[in-house]
């Protein structure tokens, strides 16, 4: 019997494989929706890895740019307590001590500073978590809050943004 060409083999191969498959399809429809579901799933998954590694790489490949400062809030945002001071910076601000307008916000007399500050989990939470939580606090939790960060952290972006809330709530008052 003399060979057929390939492309009547191939035909008929695929002829055969078609019938087969229709025969099995009563067993295989009942896993048909959960096969599926899988299948989208994982390319789904696959995708985002993808694009997790381009954003990882695009990260270090820009990471030389940037400063410190730009990880905390991109440049475009802004918010009342980023506002610039008034008044130039002081002798006072530039020593790190306490400076006269800090002093007169507190009109309370000094207390002892509380061991666990007045907002949950405040040591854990980033400078924009804290702004988020700074409009709910009254002018008495704000001052304790900035005592417990003086005694504390004494991180400088979280100094300022305290006092200027603190301020800015006592002027309301």
């Amino acid at each position: 019997m003399p060979s057929l060409p390939l492309p009547v083999r191939v035909a008929a191969g695929l002829a055969a494989t078609a019938v087969e498959q229709t025969r099995r399809l009563p067993d295989q429809i009942v896993g048909l929706p959960i096969t599926l579901a899988s299948q989208a799933l994982q390319l789904s998954m696959r995708v985002q890895q993808q694009i997790t590694e381009l954003a990882i790489k695009g990260d270090e490949a820009l990471g030389s740019w940037q400063t410190p400062d730009d990880e905390d809030q991109p440049s475009w945002a802004t918010f009342d307590e980023d506002e610039p001071p008034a008044r130039p910076v002081s002798a006072w601000d530039r020593a790190g001590e306490e400076s006269p307008k800090v002093q007169q916000l507190r009109a309370e007399p000094p207390a002892v500073v509380a061991e666990a500050p007045p907002v949950e989990n405040y040591d854990e939470l980033t400078l924009p978590q804290v702004r988020g939580k700074l409009r709910s606090l009254s002018a008495g939790e704000l001052a304790e809050l900035l005592d417990y960060e003086q005694a504390h952290a004494q991180r400088p972006e979280f100094l300022r943004m305290l006092s200027n809330r603190l301020e800015r709530v006592r002027s309301a008052q």
